[in-house]
């Protein structure tokens, strides 16, 4: 661990689809396996912060109860606005924002929304009021907007058709903003969701370089 730090890695997450070496993951339930543990342990002592994101429900928990550094979730939705495992319920949402972490909202659409038709790959109906759906949610169960930002997981395992519908080229991120403002987010906050939220997180559990 002390290699893969001075190498640059600060975030890790323990799993993908399925099981991993350390933990059971997204449609696969479960905990985490004997590695997982010892895993988590290294990462704390190094310093690095640990990534919620992926993680089946009941590994969740353990990690949590496990890991003493910072957590966040680098790309996640809500489960009470789009109900499947790869979503946080709010119990989960609730326990990332006691420990002062940071959940950035997916734009995939099947994680945003049960209007997502997979067979007929159609986003009708699903839009970035939909993404902002979400960040409120989150921003109601903290009472504050300093929890949630941007996850977006627009790096290409998709494309227009399960994003947004109103999503033409990643520049239309900066729709968001206005979007917020309509819903009767003041400036500082909506500048905290776009961007700060991440750099206080970052600043806050990284020692200057």
């Amino acid at each position: 661990m002390p290699q893969w730090w001075d190498t640059g890695l600060r975030v890790v997450s323990l799993c993908h689809y399925g099981v991993s070496s350390y933990s059971h993951g997204t449609q696969a339930p479960g905990g985490l396996t004997p590695r997982g543990a010892p895993m988590l342990q290294a990462m704390e002592q190094a310093g690095m912060m640990l990534d919620l994101s992926h993680l089946a429900e009941a590994a969740f928990w353990e990690a949590l109860d496990l890991f003493g550094g910072r957590v966040l979730a680098t790309h996640n939705c809500v489960r009470a606005l789009c109900d499947h495992d790869r979503q946080f319920d709010d119990d989960q949402l609730k326990a990332i924002i006691a420990r002062q972490g940071v959940v950035g909202v997916a734009f995939d659409d099947w994680m945003l929304s049960p209007l997502w038709d997979k067979q007929a790959q159609d986003n009708t109906g699903i839009t970035l009021e939909t993404v902002v759906d979400h960040m409120d949610h989150i921003n109601q169960l903290a009472g504050n907007a300093r929890h949630c930002g941007i996850g977006s997981d627009l790096d290409g395992g998709y494309g227009k058709e399960q994003a947004p519908a109103d999503m033409d080229t990643i520049a239309d991120l900066q729709r968001i903003p206005e979007i917020l403002t309509r819903r009767g987010y003041e400036d500082d906050d909506i500048n905290a969701m776009m961007h700060g939220n991440w750099v206080g997180l970052l600043r806050a559990a990284l020692p200057a370089a």
